[in-house]
């Protein structure tokens, strides 16, 4: 079982929360036999993320109850400014937007792969490890 540390995209978070998705199955199993709960952590903009796609206080408080087995990693002065980097290289060209510049510099900063199934939102990011 690997014990290299990875962040999990809101993509994979979702699919991994609701057993209804498609990848529900193969998510699960990735997180929970192939790397481990343990060695998966979440950007804080993961967790807003979710947080924002609650319907009501009952599946806000799953969502939460949920994201607690997680480390998260918080935004620091140092993403900050990796964060608006990205934004100045890559928004013009390739479409990056805040949430997903500042997962990406998580990311880059703490030099942990990032798995996510949205790679065209990421791969032309130098620097940035996706999870394979």
């Amino acid at each position: 079982m690997a014990t290299e540390l990875i962040i999990c995209d809101t993509d994979v978070l979702i699919d991994y929360l609701d057993d209804a998705k498609i990848r529900h199955k193969s998510v699960k199993d990735i997180l929970e036999n192939s790397i481990s709960l343990n060695n998966v952590v979440l950007s804080s903009i993961t967790k807003m993320e979710l947080f924002l796609g609650a319907d009501n206080k009952r599946e806000l408080n799953l969502i939460d109850k949920s994201l607690k087995r997680f480390g998260a990693l918080m935004l620091n002065q140092e993403i900050s400014e990796k964060s608006i980097e990205l934004i100045k290289k890559y928004n013009l060209s390739h479409g990056l937007l805040i949430p997903d510049s500042l997962i990406a510099a998580t990311a880059i900063i703490t030099d942990l792969p990032l798995f996510t199934y949205n790679l065209r939102d990421f791969k032309f990011i130098k620097g940035l490890k996706l999870f394979q």
